[in-house]
């Protein structure tokens, strides 16, 4: 049974940065897509980023591309999410999702519907 839990979350002023990390348990990451999502009060969840099993392919949201950087460490079965530049818009509750390819895909889906796995969230918030 795949198990994700993040981690990380907490009260930012605007501009400042944050690292989310999420931890899988019952899962080599090596084969499959890793993927982070937010949902914002009376929003839908929206994708954040993706990153490919191989590793060498990631795509972003535009509102993210540029501040954040999504990575994993299939040894540590860790994802990781480096937020930077925070602004109020970017609060919200942060959802790992993991997602079988096989290993060496380059597949990056970033839709939620794409993902059967997720943690159970922890919470951004940016204020000043």
């Amino acid at each position: 049974q795949v198990q994700l839990v993040e981690s990380g979350g907490g009260l930012v002023q605007p501009g400042e940065s944050l690292t989310l990390s999420c931890t899988v348990s019952g899962a080599n990451l090596a084969y499959y897509v890793v993927a982070w999502f937010r949902q914002a009060p009376g929003k839908e969840r929206e994708g954040v980023s993706s990153l490919s099993s191989s590793g060498g392919r990631s795509r972003y949201a535009d509102s993210t591309r540029g501040r954040f950087t999504i990575s994993k460490d299939n040894d540590k079965s860790t994802v990781l999410l480096q937020m930077n530049n925070l602004t109020a818009e970017d609060t919200g509750i942060y959802y790992c999702a993991v997602h079988f390819s096989g290993s060496g895909s380059e597949w990056t889906p970033i839709l939620a519907t794409e993902f059967y796995q997720w943690g159970q969230g922890t919470q951004v918030t940016v204020s000043s």
